[in-house]
């Protein structure tokens, strides 16, 4: 093969290349890899309805799931319970006859319907997160990697953090023993 075919070869097999790379980002709006970045405002929440700006929390999609980037401050150190709730509303409703912080907010999402509290990397409900982490001062700004999940899930959901942690069974207590709603965001219905 003389010079000439061999640089034809490979400028042909590059420009096929990148117009697949090319046509691989140029992705349909209905293709859930191609929604923007959400920002998601949070804030502290009680039983009566009082909300309290906390922070926010960036949501964005990667290669390896979705990127959760909190920027919270308020809250009570140590690790607590993170997951995305079904319902768009962080409004107090009663729950077992008692008015409760963020309770319209529902459960768990769990489109699969599987009843079942394994962690964000079991097949249980899809809006479990990892725990998230509060330091001394109040603050949580570790990102959380949330493999099963996209942005694309989070729309029109309530993110929820939870009064203490979380063990991702529900064994020995409910839900992972997450306990109370402390903080609480409604997310967009489309991608701000």
């Amino acid at each position: 093969m003389n010079d000439r075919i061999r640089v034809f070869a490979v400028i042909s097999v590059a420009g096929i290349a990148v117009s697949s790379w090319s046509g691989a980002q140029a992705a349909s709006p209905a293709d859930s890899t191609a929604t923007a970045p959400v920002v998601i405002p949070m804030n502290l929440v009680d039983a009566q309805g009082k909300a309290t700006p906390a922070g926010r929390i960036t949501a964005s999609n990667t290669g390896y799931g979705l990127m959760l980037k909190p920027l919270l401050s308020g809250l009570p150190p140590g690790l607590h319970g993170f997951h995305v709730h079904e319902n768009p509303s962080c409004d107090p409703a009663d729950k077992d006859g008692q008015p409760g912080a963020a309770q319209a907010a529902g459960g768990h999402y769990d489109p699969a319907k599987t009843s079942r509290h394994e962690g964000p990397y079991g097949n249980g409900h899809l809006g479990d997160l990892p725990a998230i982490y509060v330091g001394p001062d109040g603050k949580a700004d570790y990102p959380l990697l949330a493999p099963r999940l996209k942005v694309a899930d989070l729309l029109e959901r309530s993110i929820m953090v939870h009064a203490g942690g979380d063990n991702h069974a529900d064994h020995p207590a409910p839900l992972g023993g997450g306990g109370a709603r402390v903080a609480c965001g409604v997310t967009p219905s489309v991608p701000r």
